[in-house]
């Protein structure tokens, strides 16, 4: 009897605890939510610097809409292209685990959207929260089809620092007086660098110190004492940038979605595809500051040396309430346009809030040498060879110039076993050892173009160093990597030395990114496993370098089973 008793209790108490279980799991999805959305890409009057533009938009904003999320939220986006130009979307920094066809670098997991056309884009948010963005990723379109995604903290889970009255995002940009396509259309016929921006802005107005821009100047009121979170966007084409705000301090909390230990700066460096999170607090007199950006110039090229501005203004600050005479707005100190010394004592603060796990036993030991080439023209006086010395310009990763397909996606190709799309022999080094950042002979100035990809297996540990080097000229060149986020464990100047410089890696609390940059003339390593399926493209930031190559792409294969394996094509899927 006693016994049978202890078996019913023990029924009854598996019973009770597998529905508290599966009431909990409920309970957990429920708070997720699927947010639909429609973006409809469309041409759109835009005025600045006293001139109207037929400006690419979505849904007629610029820049375009703000998509504010919880961790764990599914994300239904309709893209409805009805501009003149093939796009695409890219949702910059989400993972998209087992999902490269919702990542949307055109000819890479997708084909393009053409005009007229449509499709959805379906995703889900696992395990991020912080600043990431979207943008276009069709040619140049990403000018001006770009936009905030915010990702904030599940419910009931605070932020890891101090909460904020308010958050603002600051999504600087850059502007061209003419169609940003027809600038690339030029560059790609003639072989030379394309036009330089003819303004920076933040959240798509100049600010005052352009022409017939004064009145459109973004205002940011707070209040004495507030504390306020500036996630700081950088979603210029082609230009890193220094960014403060006039006697203010910021502390930096996070950077491309991921938590740092708290640091407090005047100034930040952020370059093409990276955000940054910071805390500002109104201490100061009640008044006018304005908030500016302008160039870090890494390179030996020219490059728009104009600054954009914006303004915090104090409610308190005379001449607010009755909308009397305003005190001039103060400046903050920037760098200079060349101080890397800046630049690298900004990024040298990063690091992750504690320990992290960073890949020990690597099996990937990746060296790609990343930088500009020049195409050598047999009629060096040709139209179309308008680059240095009647040359094309050209960029590559380990001297190969990537070359998108035009057939098909890469991703479509490899899922349907189409053949003679791609090969998977990129070089995991140079094809030729050489002083990088030295006197670089001009007989390796020209690199080789294909479409070469690496092949990872699932779960590989992977090391990449980059390695910038010095042919045409020494930069600092953002690397992003789609499909992942890595732990940055070290960087230095001059070539990377295997046998002296891994003793300086930092294994413990490495930042983790999804884009980071090559010091000029130097080298910056990274670490990361291979932890999702499917194609995801590796590439410089700079757009200008983009299109002429400096990019690559890694086949991550399938692992065991469906949770380690690419989902299947949507219906909707874009053909080419």
């Amino acid at each position: 009897m006693e016994t049978r008793n202890l078996t019913v209790k023990q029924v009854s108490y598996c019973l009770f605890l597998s529905i508290f279980v599966i009431f909990s799991f409920q309970a957990h999805f429920s708070e997720a939510e699927t947010h639909y959305r429609e973006f409809v890409i469309q041409a759109k009057p835009v005025k600045r610097l006293c001139r109207t533009h037929n400006t690419i938009t979505v849904n007629g904003l610029f820049p375009g809409p703000t998509l504010e999320v919880r961790d764990g939220d599914t994300l239904v986006i309709k893209a409805v292209n009805n501009a003149r130009y093939n796009v695409t979307l890219h949702w910059h920094g989400v993972r998209q685990l087992r999902n490269p066809w919702a990542d949307g670098p055109d000819r890479v997991t997708q084909c393009p959207i053409r005009p007229g056309r449509s499709y959805t884009y379906r995703f889900t948010i696992e395990n991020q929260e912080g600043t990431l963005w979207w943008h276009a990723h069709s040619r140049w379109l990403r000018a001006t089809v770009y936009g905030a995604l915010i990702i904030h903290p599940k419910l009931g889970f605070p932020y890891p620092f101090p909460m904020p009255r308010a958050e603002i995002p600051i999504l600087l940009g850059e502007w061209w007086d003419r169609n940003p396509m027809d600038v690339l259309r030029i560059a790609d016929f003639t072989g030379a660098a394309p036009n330089i921006s003819d303004a920076y802005t933040i959240n798509g107005q100049p600010g005052d110190l352009y022409r017939c821009s004064k009145q459109e100047t973004v205002r940011f009121p707070v209040g004495s004492g507030e504390k306020i979170l500036l996630r700081v966007i950088n979603s210029a084409l082609n230009q890193e940038l220094f960014f403060g705000v006039a006697n203010h301090r910021l502390t930096v909390v996070a950077v491309d979605a991921a938590y740092t230990k708290l640091f407090t700066t005047s100034v930040i460096m952020i370059a093409p595809g990276q955000t940054t999170d910071v805390l500002l607090t109104a201490d100061q007199t009640p008044g006018h500051y304005y908030m500016a950006a302008r160039a870090y110039n890494s390179a030996n090229a020219p490059f728009d040396n104009t600054t954009t501005t914006a303004i915090l203004e104090y409610k308190t600050a005379p001449g607010n309430a009755n909308k009397g005479k305003q005190s001039t707005p103060i400046f903050p100190r920037l760098p200079g346009f060349n101080d890397t010394n800046s630049a690298i004592a900004f990024t040298s603060r990063l690091r992750s809030p504690s320990k992290v796990k960073v890949p020990l036993q690597i099996d990937e030991n990746l060296f790609f040498t990343v930088g500009l080439g020049l195409i050598n023209c047999t009629n060096p006086n040709s139209p179309r060879c308008q680059g240095p010395n009647g040359t094309r310009f050209a960029a590559s990763i380990n001297n190969m110039s990537f070359v998108l397909p035009k057939r098909n996606s890469l991703m479509q190709a490899y899922y349907q076993g189409q053949p003679g799309i791609f090969t998977t022999d990129f070089p995991p080094v140079p094809p030729v050892k050489f002083d990088y950042t030295g006197n670089v002979s001009r007989g390796l100035w020209q690199p080789v173009k294909g479409t070469k990809l690496y092949k990872l297996k699932f779960g590989a540990k992977v090391q990449i160093v980059f390695q910038d080097t010095s042919i045409v000229t020494v930069e600092d060149h953002p690397m992003h990597l789609h499909g992942y986020h890595f732990a940055v464990i070290g960087s230095g100047f001059g070539n990377f030395n295997p046998q002296k410089d891994p003793a300086r890696f930092n294994l413990i609390d490495p930042p983790y990114r999804n884009t980071i940059g090559t010091p000029p003339g130097g080298w910056v390593a990274i670490r990361f496993e291979a932890d999702n399926p499917g194609i995801w493209l590796l590439h410089c930031h700079l757009d200008s370098h983009l299109n002429w190559g400096l990019a690559m792409a890694f086949l991550v294969e399938n692992g065991v089973g469906m949770l380690q394996s690419v989902q299947p094509p949507p219906l909707d899927l874009p053909r080419c």
